[in-house]
C-alpha cells in the first residue's frame, strides 16, 4: 500500500468515532480515564462473567435472574450513557445521574431480593410497591432514551397513554396505573417477557462471543479474502464490499456498526475504482444491513424468533441460509451491472494479497465453525456452544503474534460485550412494555381483525400493509424491538391468512432489518453515505434499489414456504431458488437499467414485470416471468446490437 493510500485510510479511520458518535446512539458514551476508566471497565468484564456464570451454572428463580439483570442493565446504563450527546468533560458524572441510577436500579433489585414474598402476594400491591415499579419502568426508559433513541419510546408512549387513556377497563385512573405497574413490572408479561428472557438468557453470550472473535482479528481476514475472491474482477472493490460486509455482518449484528467498521476499508477503495459516492455508500450499506440476516450469528431478533416460533436456534439458522444468498446475490448481481456500465477494472494483482499467504489463517474460522456444528448438531445448549467458543477464540488468537488475545484484550472483549449488551437489553425491555401494552388492552386482537377485514382472503394487502407497518416502526427503532412489536401484532395476522407460522415471522424479521436503509430514516445509509461523502438521501434510495432482494423474497416464502425448507422436497427447493433468482436478477437488471448495453424503457419495463412474477409460485407466472425476461435478453444480445445506429 503506498503512503497516499495509507494517509486516504488514517483520514477515513479519523472519521469513524464521530460518524459513529452522529448515527449509532450506543457510541455516545462518557468519557472515563484513569482510576474511575479501570474502575468502569473491571464492573463491566464483571457484568459479562456474571452473565455467563448465571446462564451457565444458575438455578436459583427466575425473576430473581431477570430482575437482577435488569438492575445491572439499569445501574451500567447510566454509569456508560450521559443525558446529552457529545458529553465531553472527564470522569463526571452529575449528581442527578447517580441518584437516577440508585433509584433505577435499586427498584429492580428490590425486587430480585424480595422476589419470594411478591410472587406469594398475588395482585395485593402495597401503594409504595406501586411508586417502585413506576420508578423502575420510567429508569428504564430513560436509559433506553440515553442509549437506544427516541423513536421507540414515541412507540412505547403511544401505547402507554392508550392503555391508560382508553385500554383499560377500571373506572378509576389510579386503579388503572395500579393494574398497569403491576402487569408491566411485577409479572412475566411485560417488561420481563420473552424479550428480556432471551436476552439474559442467550443474546448476552453470543454479544460476548462475537467482541471476543473481533479482537481475533476475524473482520480484517473476511476482508482480506472478500479481496482474494473478488478484486480482480470488474469493480471489484464493490464486490469486496459485499462479501466482507456479509461476512463481518456475521460476527456483528449491527447494521450501523458494519457499515463503518468495513466502510472504512472499503468505501474509499470503492471511489477509488470509479463508483460514484452515493453508489459506494449505498453498497456498504445495503451489505451492512444484510449482515443480520447472515447465518450463523445474525442479528439478536433470530434468538427471540426461535422462542417466539418455539424450534431451536439451528431451526432459524438452516432455514435463513436460502434467504439470505438471494439478498445478497440481488445486491452482488445489481453492483455487478454498474461496473460493466461504468467500464470499472478490478483492484491491481499486485494490490491483492495472496491466498497462500491468507490461507495460513485460515484457523481463525474454527470457533464459527465449530459453534455451527455444535448449534445445528444439538450437541449442547446455546449458552454452552457460544461460551466454549470464546474459549476456542482465545486459543486461536495465541497463534497470531499481531492478535493474540491478552489478558488486557480478555479484559477489552469482555467490557465491550457488557457495553453491547446495555442496547440490547433497553430495548428489549421497552419492547416488553410495549407488547404487554398490546397483551393487556386487547388491541391486538382488534388490529388482526381490522387488518383481515381490508385485505379480506387477498393474502397480497395483508402482506403490504404488514411491511409497511415494519418499514415505519423500523425508522429508528432497533431492529430487536421492531421484531418484537411485529411478532406480536403483525405476524399473527399472517397466521391467521395462512401463512406458516415460521414465514410470518421471517416476513416482519426482513422488514424490520430493511428500515435501516429505507428513506426517510436510514441510519446505517446514513452512516455510509457520511464515510462516502455522498448526499444522505441519494445513498439511502441507492441502498433500497441495492437490496431489492429484501423487499422480494419475504414476499417469495410467504407465498411459497419451501424457500424457508418447509414442507417440501429438494426438487421444489431448487425449482423455487432458480426462479427467485432469475426474477431477482430481472428486477435488478430493470432498475439499473443496463445489461451488455443501456436499455430502453420497454425493455427496463418487461424485465421488472417478468421479475415480478416470479415472486408468485405459479406454473403461469413462472412461464410468463421467464418469457419476458428471456424475450428482453434475446433483444438485448441479438436484436439490438444488429440495429443501425441512429443518424
Amino acid at each position: 500500500m503506498s503512503d497516499k493510500d495509507i494517509k486516504k485510510n488514517e483520514d477515513v479511520l479519523a472519521d469513524v468515532d464521530e460518524i459513529m458518535k452522529k448515527y449509532d446512539r450506543e457510541s455516545n458514551q462518557r468519557i472515563w480515564t484513569g482510576k474511575p476508566g479501570i474502575v468502569v471497565k473491571v464492573i463491566m468484564a464483571l457484568f459479562s462473567l456474571w452473565c455467563i456464570y448465571v446462564t451457565l451454572f444458575a438455578t436459583f428463580l427466575e425473576e430473581i435472574r431477570l430482575t437482577s439483570f435488569m438492575g445491572l442493565i439499569i445501574l451500567m446504563g447510566f454509569l456508560i450513557y450521559p443525558a446529552k450527546k457529545y458529553e465531553t468533560k472527564e470522569n463526571f458524572m452529575p449528581w442527578y445521574d447517580i441518584l437516577a441510577m440508585l433509584a433505577g436500579s435499586g427498584a429492580f433489585f428490590y425486587y430480585a431480593f424480595n422476589a419470594n414474598d411478591i410472587i406469594q402476594q398475588g395482585t395485593r400491591f402495597e401503594p409504595y410497591q406501586i411508586v417502585i415499579g413506576v420508578i423502575g419502568i420510567l429508569a428504564l426508559i430513560e436509559v433506553t432514551r440515553r442509549c437506544v433513541g427516541i423513536p421507540i419510546l414515541c412507540v412505547a408512549a403511544f401505547f402507554i397513554i392508550y392503555s391508560l387513556s382508553y385500554g383499560l377497563t377500571n373506572p378509576e385512573f389510579f386503579g388503572r396505573v395500579r393494574y398497569f405497574v403491576r402487569n408491566l413490572f411485577y409479572t412475566k408479561e411485560g417488561v420481563f417477557s420473552t424479550p428480556v428472557d432471551v436476552c439474559s438468557k442467550f443474546i448476552v453470550v453470543f454479544i460476548i462471543f462475537g467482541a471476543f472473535l473481533e479482537r481475533t482479528g476475524i473482520s480484517n481476514f473476511f476482508i482480506q479474502l472478500a479481496n482474494c475472491v473478488a478484486g480482480k474482477y470488474s469493480g471489484g472493490p464493490a464486490k469486496v464490499a459485499v462479501i466482507s460486509s456479509a461476512l463481518c455482518g456475521m460476527v456483528s449484528g449491527s447494521s450501523v456498526g458494519n457499515t463503518v467498521t468495513t466502510g472504512s476499508v472499503t468505501i474509499p477503495m470503492m471511489k477509488e475504482t470509479g463508483y460514484n459516492n452515493d453508489f459506494a455508500g449505498a453498497v456498504e450499506a445495503a451489505s451492512s444491513t444484510g449482515g443480520q440476516i447472515m447465518p450463523p450469528i445474525m442479528g439478536a431478533a433470530a434468538f427471540l424468533m426461535a422462542d417466539f416460533v418455539g424450534v431451536p436456534y439451528s431451526s432459524i439458522l438452516g432455514r435463513a441460509i436460502l434467504p439470505a444468498v438471494l439478498y445478497f446475490s440481488g445486491i452482488f448481481i445489481t453492483v455487478h451491472l454498474e461496473s460493466k456500465r461504468l467500464n470499472l477494472k478490478g483492484i491491481p494483482k499486485e494490490k491483492l494479497p495472496v491466498f497462500k499467504v491468507l490461507a495460513k489463517k485460515l484457523y481463525l474460522l474454527i470457533p464459527l465453525i465449530m459453534l455451527v456444528v455444535w448449534v445445528s448438531g444439538n450437541f449442547m445448549t446455546m449458552q454452552k456452544a457460544a461460551s466454549l467458543s470464546i474459549i476456542l477464540a482465545i486459543v486461536v488468537s495465541l497463534f497470531d503474534k499481531e492478535h493474540r488475545i491478552t489478558p488486557s484484550k480478555c479484559l477489552d472483549a469482555l467490557e465491550a460485550g457488557g457495553k453491547s449488551t446495555i442496547t440490547v437489553a433497553a430495548a428489549c425491555g421497552v419492547a416488553g412494555i410495549i407488547a404487554g401494552s398490546i397483551t393487556m388492552t386487547g388491541l391486538a386482537n382488534e388490529l388482526i381483525n381490522a387488518i383481515i377485514s381490508i385485505a379480506g382472503d387477498r393474502l397480497f394487502i395483508a402482506l403490504f400493509l404488514t411491511m409497511l407497518c415494519c418499514i415505519v416502526l423500523g425508522m429508528g427503532v432497533p431492529t430487536t424491538a421492531n421484531y418484537c412489536i411485529m411478532a406480536a401484532t403483525c405476524a399473527p395476522i399472517l397466521i391467521r391468512m395462512g401463512v406458516p407460522v415460521m414465514a410470518a415471522h421471517f416476513f416482519v424479521f426482513y422488514f424490520g432489518i430493511v428500515a435501516d436503509i429505507t428513506p426517510p430514516v436510514a441510519l446505517a445509509a446514513y452512516a455510509g453515505s457520511a464515510i462516502a461523502k455522498s448526499n444522505p438521501m441519494k445513498t439511502a434510495f441507492n441502498a433500497s434499489r441495492l437490496a431489492i432482494a429484501a423487499f422480494i423474497v419475504p414476499y417469495v416464502f410467504c407465498f411459497d414456504p419451501a424457500l424457508l425448507i418447509i414442507d417440501t422436497t429438494p426438487l421444489k427447493v431448487v425449482q423455487i431458488v432458480i426462479t427467485s433468482l432469475i426474477g431477482i436478477f430481472g428486477i435488478a437488471a430493470g432498475l439499473e437499467g443496463y445489461i451488455n448495453m443501456k436499455m430502453n424503457i420497454v425493455i427496463r419495463i418487461m424485465m421488472v414485470v417478468g421479475g415480478l412474477c416470479l415472486i408468485i409460485p405459479s406454473l403461469m407466472t413462472d412461464v410468463v416471468g421467464i418469457g419476458l425476461i428471456a424475450v428482453s435478453l434475446l433483444y438485448l444480445f441479438f436484436i439490438a446490437p444488429k440495429k443501425p445506429a441512429a443518424a
